[in-house]
């Protein structure tokens, strides 16, 4: 099979990237700029992707390029927008004219995070920030232009060590300097690391099913209960304490939802869901990296 990735610069790419090669898939993959493995692809410019995708030929094309700073979006919607919504009706469109399949990365974010229990596949989206505004805008338009489409949800992504900007490398970091780590207690979402997630996507890929997937780890968790784990197993309890405090403590641009916990409901009725509890791929990562600590 022969696969097209963009965004494959960016923390799940490589490990998309890792997986693909893994199970000896013709791979190209593009960036927004040109350099080493990459190819240069802007989603923005509707001619260069047309002519990207019909020159490569692919059978699938994965659309990870996204805007994922929620707090850009909030501040610069129309550039949420552009390429969320746009960048992905680009890539659309083009996958319909060339006969490629296409799976598209969106997020817990497009719920309103009311509901008491995780999120599955049939409840109602309704995002309160422009970021999952815009990636819910995209899933709409991969539904609208496709037949042969995936859209899969992940939760809070982890993976790629340095190039991880989020939340369990920065407590990482933090870790090092710091005998005192305040996180909120009243955010909650479901991990999700990106090795695990490539692997489940492709074989759900395999399948033909297409659709809509919530794929993130088992299980789920408050920001505070993550770091704690972090803390645990770098062994710095008794040294580094960690505080529970309110969102309120640390006001943002953009609102976030109380919870964007997620199950794969129907990963678990098509019998297609080994994810790992995310404390076990917690373990597994920190332990991979830990002569990087």
């Amino acid at each position: 099979m022969k696969v097209l990735i963009t965004g494959a610069a960016g923390m799940l790419g490589a490990a998309v990237v890792d997986r693909l090669r893994y199970e000896k898939c013709a791979v190209v993959a593009t960036a927004r700029r040109s350099g080493g493995k990459f190819v240069a692809m802007d989603i923005g410019d509707w001619q260069g992707v047309m002519r990207m995708i019909k020159d490569c030929a692919p059978d699938l094309v994965l659309h990870l390029a996204a805007e994922t700073d929620v707090d850009r979006c909030e501040r610069e919607t129309d550039h949420a927008y552009a390429i969320n919504a746009f960048g992905t009706e680009n890539v659309a469109r083009a996958c319909a004219e060339s006969g490629a399949a296409m799976a598209y990365i969106s997020t817990g974010n497009v719920f309103d995070g009311e509901k008491i229990g995780p999120y599955t596949e049939y409840d109602q989206p309704g995002s309160i920030n422009a970021y999952g505004q815009s990636k819910l805008a995209g899933e709409r338009i991969v539904e609208q232009i496709l037949n042969e489409y995936f859209i899969f949800r992940a939760g809070w992504m982890v993976g790629g060590w340095e190039i991880d900007k989020k939340f369990v490398y920065k407590m990482v970091q933090l870790c090092r300097t710091e005998s005192e780590l305040k996180v909120v207690d009243d955010k909650f979402g479901s991990p999700t690391f990106t090795g695990d997630f490539a692997a489940v996507m492709m074989s759900v890929v395999a399948t033909r099913r297409y659709g809509l997937y919530h794929l993130a780890n088992r299980g789920a968790a408050s920001r505070w209960e993550i770091a704690c784990e972090i803390v645990r197993l770098l062994g710095k309890e008794g040294e580094i304490a960690v505080t529970p405090v309110s969102s309120a403590e640390f006001p943002l641009p953009a609102p976030r939802p109380r919870s964007e916990m997620l199950r794969n409901l129907k990963l678990e009725l098509l019998g297609l869901d080994p994810m790992p509890e995310w404390r076990e791929s917690l373990r597994q990562y920190i332990e991979k990296n830990r002569d990087k600590v």
